[in-house]
């Protein structure tokens, strides 16, 4: 028989699947004897068996449930809606994987009319008491009954007012008596039935108010953003009230075991007296740093440092935790591995190797490959001419620039248009989820570091600054005020998160270094890994950078790029509308100096390291102009009667774009087609690279684009060979070389034997490789059906941006087989844009790959992931059965 419901004491944190992060650490922490008010955790599986039935709460749960709180009440001797010993609890979610903010949260729940006049005798404060009553109508009425809290703000700002008050501090307890009355009368008026005074009831509720927030859409798209899976469900965890607004000898807070913006050891972290924890991650009410705890209650910060240090020994780890502090006494409601930027994450775990707590190839495991880019996080550039308009706390790192926009949804679409945009808000909710996704950077006027909006930003690796309190913003107005200026939508702002700056216009960057700490876990994984890390770079430049990143060679320059520089074109159409090969070679003769100065650039970059040179791949028609464009030009040169040599000339052009054309250009006159049918263009690409080598003393590697068929590779092998032996010839300079071919169709890899007769390595395109497989244009699927796919979990993630393994992977799989069947040495490596992404890495690695090849500013990534890729796939090798 399936069990639901776990008592803390019948957990422990290798139960996390089942029991949520919240439940297993709270069953944790119990073990360890920490201050934990007593509970119980409904299972994820009561989530999905939940919404198997319909979303309905089943007889087994319910039974399991209602003797869950019997034995709390005996733990606690206290009883779910007695008159003179109330029990209160809170319940809140508990996800597999940490999703702060994205689902629902219930406290105080067992508080009707009676109960709180009973807290209120047992306390003695019954303005306490109303207060916590009030909270909960507005919390339960919101979360379970569908009431936006919005409404009950609006009454009790309309009391406010009426009384004169301007904080919620100074309403007595008659004033929460009138409050409690108007938001009752608020909720039946809404839902059409009077708020539930029974406890049990309550409680169900609530259960499957949290079940059902698993499905909102904030949460989906967060989980979309960070691939968890959406078939995980939510634990619910129910657990005995502590009241951190019983007076000021009580508080609430947060706060991490390390700094999480940078990585500094230090308690970092805010509270607030007289509060419940809601206030402090809602940003309603700007906290104190928690180091002011020590003055203001040093008994139970010593306590709570103690306590820091344990669960960091405990859980070798940064841990992220909420405390709260009922009349002096301290209580831990939840722990978790903190989120953290990636500068902190590589600082914590270097320090940690350091400190002995960890070995390398842990602390390597600890660093995000995919978020390694946020160490490469711009910055304002020294010279520009600083005046800030506001500070505010620097929540999470970086620089950007954007357009103001005051809601989520305006950041969206702004977004999705191509504009560049800063998010500015009061404070943000779960529910801007999309708008921070969206834009560059996050700005609020309220909140502190634990709040929403740094949380969420800092795990994203989005600039932000919270409680910018000197900026007065109007989301109705859409204006921002700071000391009389006021700003209005759509205007330049510059935050420098690192320093919690705002300015106003766009302010000139300037690119980060690798810090020592940065080279320094980069140097321990480059001795782990095994496979190489190439670059794919196309220019000197960028190939210097790729090394300035550690990058090993090249794996991808692609030629083509070097034609479209501005001064080349003309010289290329006229290879392209050449009517005889003679003029064709004219102009080809014409490129041949501009190709060998591009690949002496690039081979002098590169030191002697590898290079991989991909001939010319696109159709010819990509460097003549827009067939649209040309039919006006024509067309208007014709009614006037004007110019009649550019009109010949223009005429020429659409003949030639008109001749280009294809239907399916993807799969047409392109790669080794055109070197097929021309191949003198081939020839001179292989001359400028044989050239450019022998001069500088470099080992090319060439790679023939989208060979299809044996035959094709021979036949453009045999032209590249003819050069090679006609400059060796003519220059008495040897130059050592090897050529290969781009694996991008499925027929290559099919018959990877045979190409492999033929290759000296294969590069594996999986660009094209996935566009030709799933039969998708890439172009076109993302901006028409791919999102929608992926959100509806049609596919469980986007193939462009991670391997496809099932499909694409299988045939990358037998290419690499059945290419080193045929020839053991063959070279083996990946130069799509999965080169840069750390699951695609750890299959390269499984598959023993040689190498991957990513964008310059992805190679440090790239170096970490393949370490990382190293080490797990010893460890999976180590489980299984010999």
């Amino acid at each position: 028989m399936t069990k639901f419901v776990y008592a803390f004491s019948e957990g422990s944190r290798d139960m996390k699947k089942l029991l949520g992060g919240k439940g297993s650490n709270l069953a944790e922490m119990v073990k360890i004897g920490l201050p934990v008010p007593p509970g119980f955790t409904v299972s994820t599986e009561a989530c999905r068996t939940y919404d198997e039935q319909g979303q309905k709460l089943t007889e087994e749960i319910k039974t399991e449930l209602a003797e869950a709180v019997r034995r709390l009440e005996k733990d606690t001797g206290k009883r779910i809606g007695d008159t003179k010993s109330p029990l209160f609890v809170s319940v809140r979610s508990g996800a597999v994987f940490s999703m702060p903010g994205m689902m629902d949260t219930v406290l105080n729940l067992g508080m009707n009319d009676d109960t709180a006049r009973a807290l209120a005798e047992q306390t003695g404060e019954p303005r306490f008491a109303l207060d916590s009553y009030r909270r909960f109508l507005q919390m339960f009425g919101d979360v379970v009954l569908g009431v936006e809290t919005e409404r009950f703000e609006r009454e009790l700002e309309r009391f406010r007012a009426q009384r004169g008050y301007t904080s919620d501090p100074e309403l007595t307890a008659d004033d929460w008596k009138t409050v409690i009355s108007v938001y009752k009368k608020l909720i039946e008026h809404h839902t059409g039935s009077p708020f539930p005074q029974d406890p049990n009831v309550q409680l169900q509720l609530s259960v499957e108010a949290v079940f059902q927030s698993w499905n909102n859409e904030r949460a989906a798209v967060y989980r979309r953003m960070h691939g968890i899976p959406h078939s995980l469900g939510t634990a619910v965890t129910v657990q005995s009230m502590v009241f951190g607004n019983l007076g000021d000898t009580s508080g609430t807070g947060v706060a991490f075991t390390r700094n999480p913006s940078n990585g500094k050891k230090e308690l970092y972290g805010e509270y607030l007296i007289n509060a419940q924890g809601e206030d402090v991650v809602a940003g309603i009410r700007t906290p104190q740093p928690i180091r002011t705890l020590h003055e203001a209650m040093p008994d139970v910060y010593d306590s709570f440092v103690r306590v820091t240090d344990k669960l960091e020994h405990h859980y070798r780890d940064m841990q992220d935790i909420e405390f709260t502090i009922e009349d002096g006494t301290l209580y831990i409601l939840q722990t978790r591995n903190g989120k953290r930027t990636s500068q902190a994450a590589l600082q914590i775990a270097v320090d940690m190797v350091e400190e002995g707590v960890l070995t390398k190839e842990e602390a390597l495991l600890r660093v995000d490959a995919d978020q390694l880019h946020q160490l490469l996080h711009r910055r304002i550039s020294g010279d520009n001419n600083l005046q800030a308009l506001a500070k505010g706390l620097p929540a999470s790192p970086g620089a950007a620039s954007g357009r103001m926009v005051f809601s989520a949804d305006e950041a969206e679409s702004w977004a999705e248009a191509g504009e560049k945009v800063i998010l500015v808000r009061p404070e943000t909710t779960p529910d801007d989820i999309h708008g921070i996704i969206s834009a560059e950077a996050v700005l609020t006027t309220r909140g502190g570091m634990t709040s929403h909006a740094a949380v969420v930003a800092r795990g994203m690796g989005k600039t932000c600054i919270c409680g910018c309190e000197a900026a007065d913003v109007d989301i109705k107005a859409e204006t921002m005020t700071i000391d009389g200026t006021m700003l209005k939508k759509g205007d330049v702002l510059t935050l420098d998160g690192g320093t919690g700056e705002v300015f106003s216009g766009s302010l000139q960057m300037e690119e980060p270094e690798m810090s020592p700490t940065f080279q320094l876990l980069l140097g321990w994984a480059d001795s782990t890994r095994r496979m190489n890390v190439r670059a794919n770079a196309d220019n000197g430049a960028d190939a210097a950078k790729a090394v300035e990143f550690g990058a090993e060679g090249i794996g991808l320059c692609r030629t083509e790029h070097m034609f479209m520089d501005p001064a080349r074109i003309p010289v290329v159409r006229r290879m392209i509308l050449a009517d005889s090969k003679r003029k064709r070679e004219e102009a080809l003769a014409e490129l041949l100096p501009m190709q060998r100065q591009d690949f002496e650039e690039i081979f002098e970059a590169m030191e002697g390291r590898p290079v991989t040179i991909r001939l010319l791949d696109p159709p010819l028609h990509e460097f003549l102009p827009d067939k649209e464009e040309l039919l006006i030009e024509v067309t208007t040169l014709e009614l006037t009667g004007d110019a009649p040599e550019k009109l010949a000339e223009k005429k020429q052009l659409l003949d030639a774009v008109k001749h280009l054309e294809e239907a399916n250009p993807m799969l047409g006159h392109r790669g080794c087609r055109l070197g097929m049918t021309h191949p003198e263009i081939y020839a001179m690409q292989a001359e400028a690279i044989f050239l450019a080598a022998g001069q500088v003393h470099a080992k090319p590697e060439i790679m023939v684009p989208l060979v299809s068929h044996v035959n094709e590779l021979k036949a453009v092998k045999a032209v590249i060979e003819r050069e090679a032996e006609r400059v060796q010839r003519e220059t008495g300079v040897h130059v050592d070389y090897t050529i290969g071919t781009m694996i991008e169709v499925p027929r290559a890899a099919l018959t990877a034997a045979a190409i492999a007769e033929e290759a000296d390595f294969f590069s594996f395109g999986t660009n094209d490789l996935t566009q030709t497989t799933f039969g998708f244009s890439r172009d076109d699927a993302e901006g028409k059906f791919l999102r929608q796919y992926v959100d509806q979990e049609t596919l469980e993630y986007n193939p462009f941006v991670r391997l496809d393994e099932e499909g694409v992977g299988r045939l990358v799989e037998i290419g690499a087989h059945d290419g080193r069947s045929v020839k053991p040495e063959l070279k083996l490596g990946i130069c799509g844009e999965h080169g840069g992404n750390a699951k695609s890495i750890h299959f390269c690695e499984t598959k023993q790959l040689d190498y991957v090849s990513c964008s310059p500013f992805r190679v440090p990534a790239a170096r970490l992931a393949a370490a990382q890729a190293a080490i797990m796939h010893q460890a999976e090798k180590e489980v299984q059965p010999s």
